[in-house]
């Protein structure tokens, strides 16, 4: 079963919330952060991209850039933009976007439950990237941004999450994208006690919506300091590691789309031709095309909407795998038609999330960098976690959540 742990967090001040949250370290470049930071030297872009503070040819993972980021973590500790909290506390957070409010539960998650995969993944994570967060959290000593958990549906935790969120939150703030962040402490120990208790008894597995690095980072480093600490009895704070736990039907995964830079030498008329063994083709016209169920794809090129409609046998729903629409479109375009077959390193494709929406592709295909697009239906929380409870990895680019975590709203010291 999942463990969950209360811990004594680092927070802002009422007051200075707004000065201090920040957009989470990878979704913005070191360009883009640097403007952000311009003016307030508080935000918490300078612990999670402390390269802002340096010299901008530096070299992204020089022990510079990790020490400086624990140089301004400190001194937001020291001049009390972050003071800890005098108990052990959980927290919730929610996040409004479009009308929906997703509330989920702060606290530790355990460093074994991932190395024994109580904590399920369906991503595959780089040696190189986990490394980059590793370093992070060694030099800083901080667990600074969270990861983003789901758990099945639990009415009882829901209705404690409810009782919680009844009362004025510690936060409200709204972000220049127009998500509303909220955060309230539980701080009543009876509460404490019984969502510890649901997580321990009833939960048995928690998923990894979005940050697979961090992830693997926090819990490999966990697993470093109890090496390397003879008197290791195992509930020091380095076996636990910061993690938003939601319930599953509150999430919303946004599509994915896929854009390709050329045909792989077909003329439109050809490559139009060659994908009716697969699908079945509908002309849209100019208006944008927006997928609505499962196996419908549509596609923009020369300046024309397409509605694709996967054929029987080009997808099997009793796989895992093989009923993603990802898989799909790899299996019958990308790969046969295309000659793309490894989308992690392939120049001729590139990925757009669903936030910028559909007009995003439109932009691009017209304007002669990509010479067709694919939007594709979202995948279901309920598709993820099969995954994940198989044991398999999904295709690269191919789950986009959003909102995303707000950093720097609690961070969770090591020791």
């Amino acid at each position: 079963m999942a463990q969950l742990h209360p811990f004594r967090g680092f927070r802002p001040g009422k007051d200075n919330v707004n000065k201090v949250a920040s957009r989470p370290y990878d979704v913005l470049n070191s360009d883009e952060a640097r403007e952000e930071v311009k003016g307030n030297p508080w935000s918490f872009l300078h612990v999670v991209k402390p390269e802002v503070d340096l010299p901008e040819k530096t070299d992204l993972h020089s022990e510079a850039v990790y020490n400086k980021g624990r140089e301004n973590l400190n001194r937001l500790i020291s001049e009390r933009y972050f003071v800890q909290d005098e108990t052990e506390l959980l927290y919730v957070y929610g996040q409004t976007m479009f009308g929906k409010t997703q509330y989920g539960i702060v606290g530790c998650a355990a460093v074994e439950d991932y190395l024994n995969d109580v904590i399920r993944k369906h991503e595959l994570t780089r040696p190189d990237k986990e490394e980059d967060r590793m370093n992070h959290i060694r030099v800083t000593n901080f667990n600074a941004e969270p990861v983003f958990f789901a758990y099945p549906d639990h009415a009882e935790l829901d209705g404690i999450v409810q009782r919680v969120v009844s009362a004025d939150p510690e936060y409200d703030f709204i972000t220049g994208d127009g998500v509303g962040h909220h955060f309230w402490l539980i701080n009543d120990n009876s509460d404490i006690k019984r969502i510890i208790e649901i997580f321990d008894c009833e939960i048995e597995f928690t998923y990894v919506a979005d940050g697979h690095h961090r992830t693997a980072a926090a819990a490999l480093v966990g697993q470093e300091r109890r090496k390397v600490n003879s008197s290791h009895r195992g509930d020091e704070e380095y076996n636990y590691f910061l993690a938003v736990h939601f319930p599953a039907s509150q999430l919303t995964i946004i599509d994915y789309n896929r854009l390709v830079r050329d045909l792989n030498g077909l003329t439109a008329e050809e490559f139009l031709e060659e994908l009716g063994d697969g699908f079945v083709i509908e002309e849209k016209g100019s208006d944008i095309y927006k997928p609505g169920v499962l196996h419908n794809f549509s596609m923009y090129l020369e300046g024309k909407w397409y509605s694709l409609t996967a054929r029987p046998g080009t997808y099997n729903d009793d796989d895992p795998i093989g009923c993603l629409d990802v898989t799909v479109l790899s299996e019958q375009v990308l790969g046969p038609l295309l000659n793309i077959t490894d989308l992690r390193k392939s120049k001729r494709i590139d990925f757009v999330g669903g936030i910028r929406g559909l007009e995003e592709l439109t932009r691009r295909v017209d304007g002669g960098e990509m010479a067709a697009a694919f939007a594709l239906y979202p995948v279901t929380m309920k598709q993820l976690m099969d995954i994940a409870d198989n044991g398999m990895i999904m295709p690269p680019k191919t789950t986009w959540f959003e909102p995303k975590l707000r950093s720097g709203l609690v961070i969770h010291s090591l020791d």
